[in-house]
């Protein structure tokens, strides 16, 4: 699938990061961390996680089929690997199937991995953010055609990471998606629930009236700690949310 961005981050223009990708199939990583930490083998390393965990979850899901089909929180085998566990357990407090919260377990496991190595480290997989600073930053929020999009942004404090930010968006994008929200950005401890949870809070969002009942459903999930919803040029944002004009 090509890769077609949910959230920019003028963060990726700072000159202090070195950026590169890697591409594995569906799993498309966009990652950044200091310039003095990188060398080849770090993306040499990363690369070998992704193809590690990429082919324990699809061994997995050749057991258990009806794990990549679940749209409803679902129990995984005993036995599943580390992603099919976490996976489901972010998805079973956002209500949602395990498969949402692919991406941001890629993020993560990869960002966990990297901060190892690097005092700062960014990475995105297809809009879903793991991050870890050490200055303050700010991420972009593309929101399709909403007068908003390109033109805010979160500003992230060093202090409050590591961090996931994910988007779901009902009108840009490939990915499933039963809400119409132009751009529901979730802030949480972890990337992997805040990509189940962006996704629960996008379906709930069907006019302007559900903006701020999607925010507050989100921030009722313990681990969710800022939700944004944009439809149109109405916005709901709720929690650690410190928007910036861009």
């Amino acid at each position: 699938m090509p890769y077609e961005p949910k959230i920019y981050r003028e963060l990726y223009k700072e000159k202090d990061l070195y950026h590169f990708q890697v591409t594995i199939e569906e799993t498309d990583l966009d990652i950044a961390i200091r310039q003095e930490r990188f060398n080849p083998k770090i993306k040499d390393m990363v690369y070998l996680l992704v193809q590690k965990e990429r082919l324990l979850l699809k061994d997995y899901i050749k057991k258990d089929p009806e794990f990549i089909k679940a749209l409803e929180p679902y129990a995984p085998l005993p036995g599943a690997p580390l992603s099919a566990l976490s996976m489901s357990k972010a998805a079973q407090l956002a209500g949602v199937g395990p498969m949402a919260a692919v991406a941001g377990y890629f993020s993560e496991i990869v960002g966990k991995m990297l901060s190892n190595y690097s005092g700062e480290v960014i990475v995105e997989n297809g809009g879903d953010i793991w991050l870890k600073l050490k200055k303050t930053r700010t991420v972009g929020i593309f929101a399709g055609n909403s007068p908003f999009s390109n033109r805010i942004g979160l500003e992230i404090n060093p202090n409050r990471t590591p961090l996931g930010i994910c988007t779901s968006s009902g009108t840009v994008g490939h990915s499933l998606s039963f809400g119409k929200a132009d751009a529901m950005v979730i802030v949480a401890e972890s990337a992997i629930l805040a990509d189940a949870v962006a996704t629960a809070a996008c379906n709930m969002v069907k006019s302007e009236r559900d903006l701020e009942r999607a925010v507050n459903f989100a921030l009722d999930i313990p681990g969710v700690i800022g939700a944004l919803s944009i439809l149109g040029d109405k916005m709901a944002a709720k929690g650690y949310i410190r928007l910036v004009t861009l």
